[in-house]
């Protein structure tokens, strides 16, 4: 059983920066890939970002593209999204989620569904 742990989401202002993390668990190896995902109150849950197994391919959505910068240290089995420039639409609890795959394409990472496990969410809220 995987489990995944997030941490870091509190109240910040618009403009500042934070920085989420994910502690993986309880698996073998690290041939899972992650990702980010977000969900604002009455939205739907939107991916925001991924990290292959390796970590040396990444994908951002647009609207997050040049601000948020996903990482992970497989030593440590910890995923870090650094976040910057924060805006008040990017108030969401975040989720991170794994899948067991060494496969790492758009149709594989962007869709929720394809994710086997799933943390249980962090608050972040940016105040303008």
């Amino acid at each position: 059983q995987v489990l995944l742990v997030e941490s870091g989401g509190r109240l910040v202002q618009a403009g500042d920066s934070l920085s989420l993390s994910c502690v993986v668990s309880g698996g073998t190896g690290s041939d899972y890939a992650v990702g980010w995902f977000r969900q604002a109150p009455g939205k739907e849950r939107e991916f925001v970002c991924a990290i292959s197994y390796s970590g040396h391919s990444v994908a951002y959505e647009d609207a997050v593209k040049g601000r948020f910068t996903i990482s992970r240290d497989n030593g440590k089995n910890t995923i870090q999204l650094e976040m910057s420039s924060l805006r008040p639409e990017d108030t969401a609890v975040y989720y991170c989620a794994a899948y067991q795959s060494t496969i790492f394409t758009s149709t594989r990472y962007r869709n929720s569904g394809n994710y086997d496990y799933w943390g249980q969410g962090t608050q972040v809220t940016v105040s303008s």
